[in-house]
């Protein structure tokens, strides 16, 4: 069955689409409000920062291979909005899911902050600045069931917000038609062109050596994979430990095979077809 549509309301209360913003689906009570850092002073002045939220810090980590992300919970999401701005320095965004009449309480807080932790480690897009999620809290039954619910609203508006931080890269298996494979030069990866990019999918072998054409670009990016965890030395080569997004598929290419390439022509399926016969010359007509 596929999923139902949603209607996403997004409140701009100053006006700026870059600044303070409110998202909800229309038919729930669970509300986002992105603060951007710049705007803080204005954030905490609004009425949905008061009460019981779970929060979500966003900013680029110093290695700069995936972005970083802080996930807690508060009984005053204000409050500690403020102690971060003091206390933390990567982030730029930051997003607090709370409810609209006001009915999170500091149990709800806890184990939405623990589900989000694990939810997105499992993930792997995002390299968290928290430390151990500690054990699962105990609460009713009934709570959890809430709880479900609001998680569910959560994930949907942090993807719509641009933070899809409970979303693996690739979050289906592909069929052999739309999975690719690149072999050059003792590669041998597996990837897949979806609405993220391309995907570089877990368990794919990039090329232990640099070519001369790499520009001194590859060598520090794939530096900055392995002190992420992305990539790991392996006896062929270096082999991804989860799956990667890339920007384009020639980023994926050039990672995959030491140096420049033209990802477009560089990654095929099975049949021999390139990503440029099937998503740009297949989509003509």
């Amino acid at each position: 069955m596929n999923p139902l549509g949603k209607t996403i309301q997004i409140y701009c209360p100053s006006g700026e689409p870059r600044g303070v913003r409110i998202a909800e689906i229309t038919t729930r009570i669970v509300q986002a409000v992105v603060v951007p850092r710049a705007k803080l002073e204005e954030a905490v002045r609004r009425d949905e920062l008061g009460g019981v939220g779970l929060y979500f810090l966003f900013g680029d980590s110093e290695t700069g291979a995936l972005p970083l992300a802080y996930i807690g919970e508060a009984e005053d999401c204000c409050v500690r909005f403020k102690q971060h701005n003091k206390n933390k320095d990567f982030w730029n965004i930051g997003i607090a899911i709370v409810s609209r009449t006001g009915s999170f309480t500091k149990a709800h807080g806890k184990l939405l902050e623990w589900l989000a932790i694990e939810k997105a480690t499992q993930a792997g897009r995002y390299q968290l600045d928290n430390g151990n999620s500690g054990g699962e809290p105990n609460v009713p039954e009934w709570m959890r069931a809430d709880v479900a619910e609001v998680f569910e609203t959560a994930e949907v508006l942090l993807g719509t917000l641009g933070f899809p931080i409970f979303e693996p890269p690739a979050n289906r298996a592909p069929d052999a038609e739309h999975t690719f494979l690149c072999k050059r030069g003792g590669a041998d990866a597996r990837g897949v062109y979806n609405e993220e990019g391309f995907v570089v999918l877990k368990g794919s072998i990039a090329r232990r050596d640099l070519t001369s054409s790499s520009h001194d670009t590859v060598g520090p990016k794939r530096e900055e994979l392995i002190g992420a965890g992305v990539l790991a030395p392996a006896k062929d080569g270096y082999r991804f430990e989860r799956d990667m997004a890339f920007s384009t598929p020639s980023a994926a290419a050039a990672i995959v095979t030491g140096g420049s390439a033209n990802g477009w022509v560089e990654w095929r399926n099975a049949r021999g077809q390139t990503l440029d016969d099937v998503y740009r010359k297949g989509a003509k007509g």
